[in-house]
């Protein structure tokens, strides 16, 4: 690269307000080039003036997410909000917003449905959804939008019924998870989403108390009642909310870019298609290679701290990126490459730390039993437009798609 070209690409980048848009859904934004030749912890400028921290280093985000100087409170001033939050975004929030011991406590009324003994009981359940899904898909005829159609019922039906939420008022959550995560909503159209949920799930906590049943919510209830612990409605509409939105979008959207990703590595798709043993391994690259939870991962200081020679001070707020440090050559070997066979879980795509995803083991199984499915029922399923119109979700707190038009 000339000195001219270099300085240019370096303007860019300091000028760019963050998030960055991705060059395509497979590779890091242009900017994080730049940025990371600085160093492994630089500034970045939001969209709302605030300057923050950005870390890319595999192991450093490692190191910090064990290390209890950092918070995850949104409570704080400078929380590195990447658009313009509504005040109820630093209020309403559950366990992925707090820090120990409340984090602790609460995370615990959840857990018990997410444990890895639980999550197998519901294969049957699962692998019958998605054969529905699958029949509807092929019942609307060749070409149709495969996210649509497959990747947004699938894993809706199952937190639905996790948390005992009627599917019928699916539609109702699936907008309002879109204006509360989406990377364009308005400040009022996240606030609006707020209230709306808001409203219905503190109906749903209270036909719970009456009327408890064997789902999530109705065991949190009853969790607290045998602990002795306080809790308001507040408290479990917040922790509805939470599960529903991280329950739904994140799965989705895996369903729809690794089918995606796996069309544009044919090769890969076939030694999947040859070894279906190879599924497991299969997930946790895609995980690794798409990391849809690049922006997901925002803290702030609670003391100094340094880090690879840079002084973060207390009260700087930091964002973890998880995409760059999943491509940590250091890591990963050919990071840039899918490699269905690596199948190691040492990536960041469920987080890592106290915070660790609580429902990984819930979309392992969900993407390991749509992905499957989805190429044995459709060996020769192709996307039905160019890659490069397929539109995709920038600047979301979770990646995504808005569609996937396949054809087979």
């Amino acid at each position: 690269m000339s000195l001219n070209a270099a300085e240019s690409t370096t303007e860019l980048t300091e000028q760019s307000t963050f998030p960055y848009k991705r060059k395509c859904p497979f590779s890091l934004p242009e900017e994080y080039g730049p940025m990371m030749e600085k160093g492994s912890v630089t500034k970045v400028s939001l969209i709302t003036g605030l300057e923050v921290w950005a870390v890319t280093d595999y192991h450093l985000i490692r190191q910090l997410l064990t290390d209890p100087r950092i918070s995850s409170s949104r409570k704080h001033d400078n929380f590195p909000f990447y658009f313009e939050a509504p005040p109820e975004f630093r209020t309403e929030t559950s366990f992925i917003g707090y820090d120990a011991p409340e984090h602790t406590t609460t995370r615990r009324k959840a857990a018990v449905t997410f444990t890895n003994r639980r999550v197998q009981q519901l294969r049957a359940k699962i692998e019958e959804n998605v054969d529905l899904r699958l029949d509807a898909l092929e019942a609307a005829g060749s070409p149709a939008d495969l996210h649509e159609i497959v990747s947004l019922p699938v894993p809706m039906s199952m937190i639905c019924e996790l948390l005992g939420v009627p599917y019928e008022d699916h539609a109702f959550f699936a907008e309002h998870g879109t204006n509360l995560l989406g990377g364009h909503s308005t400040p009022d159209q996240r606030q609006a989403a707020m209230v709306e949920v808001g409203r219905y799930l503190e109906k749903l906590v209270g036909l719970k108390e009456r009327e408890p049943g064997d789902d999530l919510l109705s065991r949190a209830i009853i969790a607290y009642r045998d602990s002795g612990e306080e809790y308001t409605t507040r408290d479990l509409v917040n922790l509805c909310r939470l599960l529903m939105n991280g329950g739904h979008e994140t799965t989705a959207n895996m369903i729809s870019l690794c089918t995606m990703a796996l069309l544009r590595n044919p090769e890969q798709l076939e030694q999947l298609k040859a070894d279906p043993t190879l599924i497991g391994p299969a997930v946790e690259e895609l995980v690794r290679y798409i990391t849809i939870g690049d922006l997901a991962v925002p803290r702030v200081a609670l003391d100094d701290i340094e880090l690879d020679g840079v002084t973060i001070k207390k009260g700087d707020g930091i964002l973890c990126l998880a995409l760059p440090a999943n491509r940590d050559a250091t890591v990963f070997e050919r990071p840039d490459e899918l490699i269905l066979s690596r199948g190691t879980r040492r990536h960041l795509g469920f987080g890592h730390g106290a915070h660790y995803c609580i429902g990984a083991d819930l979309a392992r199984l969900e993407l390991e039993i749509a992905l499957t499915k989805i190429f044995e029922r459709f060996p020769d399923l192709q996307l039905a437009v160019p890659y490069e119109d397929i539109r995709t979700k920038e600047g979301s707190v979770v990646y995504g798609v808005w569609s996937l038009p396949v054809t087979w």
